[in-house]
């Protein structure tokens, strides 16, 4: 079968851009790349690429695929063969009886269920030739993932800017609104990735949370956070600390009742006592803010996993989001030199009107 499925060779990438000489770029074992994809996006969203594993029981591609692909509906791989839809590196379809060949590529895109469109815009803060920098709503995810994939904030500027090269730099939680860094070329995307890496980042966000006049701020929080596959919360746990946040009050608003912020619902005070924090994290562990926040005993308004889990919610339903924004993004950029600070111009809605908030407006 020569010519339908490219064989592949693994190994380290070397990132280039290294060439202009502004940062030292670390030494990584070199690979061979594979192969182009010979499928176009759709809807700003890659196919899938699978690469065959060296060693295995497989008499054909097929029946890899179909041990791959153990989760999708019955008949989801033999209906891709059937239409053609499984493609090797020249765009031949790959047929059902095809060998299996170690170290093969194939591509296919796969099916996609229908989204509910976040009725929200995603704006555009800056743009040059080597990135773009987003201000990401509420509940938009920053990349597919899961059962969010065209409604995602990667997927909607590849399709409204025209540029499928676009890959994140990082990643905000899908419930978190503010500033979200891509990069336009992929062969640059690891010089903006070590920026994060090495904490050469400055990042500041901003949250509405209740306002107790009896914690000490500003503070530093230091703990051990553990985050483990298939749990929804990370917990902290005893150990040597690996997340690190400034917890600064920037203003606060007594409401007539003392104590806490009420949950929206029967009983809630129309404006309970609040605060809006400036948080600085020093490191990236998963819903580090909202675990750190919480355990002050100040837990971000909308968090439906901090303090406690609450119920799921239906898709569709974009009332009282999470009050925690991306506000600055800062930092040199590793290919022009030009030092960049950028600022969301988004407002958290329960600061600016708690009502309309707590009752979903």
């Amino acid at each position: 079968m020569p010519g339908i499925l490219a064989a592949g060779r693994a190994a380290g990438q070397r990132f280039s851009g290294a060439r202009r000489g502004l940062v030292p770029w670390p030494t990584m074992r070199r690979r061979t790349p594979p192969p182009p994809s010979p499928l176009p996006q759709r809807d700003g969203v890659d196919p899938v690429r699978v690469r065959l594993p060296a060693e295995g029981p497989w008499a054909t591609v097929r029946d890899y695929l179909a041990e791959r692909l153990s989760g999708a509906p019955e008949g989801t791989v033999a209906e891709l063969f059937d239409a053609g839809l499984v493609v090797g590196a020249d765009g031949r379809p790959v047929p059902a009886d095809a060998p299996y060949r170690p170290g093969a590529y194939v591509w296919f895109h796969r099916r996609l269920p229908p989204e509910v469109p976040v009725p929200f815009p995603l704006l555009v803060h800056y743009r040059d030739e080597h990135i773009v920098v987003a201000d990401k709503p509420h509940f938009l995810a920053t990349t597919p993932r899961g059962g969010h994939v065209t409604q995602t904030a990667l997927a909607r500027l590849r399709r409204e800017l025209g540029v499928p090269t676009l890959t994140a730099a990082h990643r905000l939680d899908r419930l978190t609104a503010g500033l979200v860094l891509f990069t336009v070329r992929p062969a640059e995307r690891g010089a903006y990735q070590t920026l994060f890496r090495d904490r050469r980042v400055h990042k500041t966000y901003e949250a509405v949370a209740p306002y107790d006049p009896a914690l000490p701020l500003p503070r530093t929080v230091r703990s051990r956070i553990v985050k483990e596959r298939g749990v929804l919360t990370a917990r902290e746990t005893e150990g040597e600390p690996n997340a690190v946040s400034r917890v600064e009050l920037l203003d606060h608003r007594p409401g007539p009742v003392p104590g806490p912020a009420l949950p929206p619902g029967p009983g809630a005070t129309p404006d309970p006592a609040l605060a809006r924090y400036r948080l600085t994290p020093a490191t990236g562990q998963t819903h580090q803010l909202r675990v750190h926040m919480a355990a002050l005993g100040v837990p971000i308004l909308g968090d439906p996993l901090y303090p406690e889990v609450t119920g799921p919610v239906p898709a569709g339903d974009f009332r009282r989001p999470l009050q925690l924004l991306a506000r600055e993004l800062a930092f040199t950029d590793p290919l022009t030199g030009r030092e960049h600070r950028f600022r969301s111009t988004r407002a958290l809605a329960a600061w600016t009107s708690y009502p309309d908030w707590a009752a979903g407006r």
